[in-house]
């Protein structure tokens, strides 16, 4: 298997609201409302919206409750760049779960979670390097 991934679904209990959600983020789909599902382009990777107990079903999962285990981030340029999708996030109606800050790895982050409880981590790790499309070198 490749080192790779290429889409992540995020189960939603609403998908209007979600859609709506990470549409006032600024995020863009042009995909039909009747497909039932919602695609984002997010560079070379798709981040899918899909109703919750429909993902459970197609995974061959029980759905659960509460966190599932992972949690999503966003690399950026700056602390400031932080600041500001965080209060994007929480204008549009996110939870703030971690206000931004200093970090004990030297870097700066906050994390919110959608609508749906998802965790987002809004980071700027000044150990790794962004490329001009805002994808993320590690380090040697």
């Amino acid at each position: 298997m490749r080192q790779r991934v290429t889409v992540i679904t995020l189960g939603v209990d609403d998908l209007a609201r979600a859609r709506s959600f990470y549409e006032t983020l600024g995020w863009r789909s042009t995909t039909p409302d009747e497909l039932g599902v919602v695609f984002f382009q997010a560079g070379d990777l798709v981040i899918s919206l899909w109703n919750r107990e429909s993902l459970a079903e197609d995974s061959g999962v029980q759905r659960g409750t509460g966190y599932g285990g992972a949690t999503l981030a966003l690399n950026v340029g700056s602390p400031a760049a932080v600041d500001e999708i965080m209060a994007e996030a929480e204008a549009a109606g996110a939870t703030v779960t971690r206000p931004a800050g200093e970090t004990f790895w030297g870097g700066y982050s906050g994390v919110f979670t959608d609508p749906d409880g998802h965790p987002w981590e809004i980071a700027h790790n000044p150990h790794w390097t962004l490329t001009p499309d805002g994808g993320v070198i590690l380090p040697d």
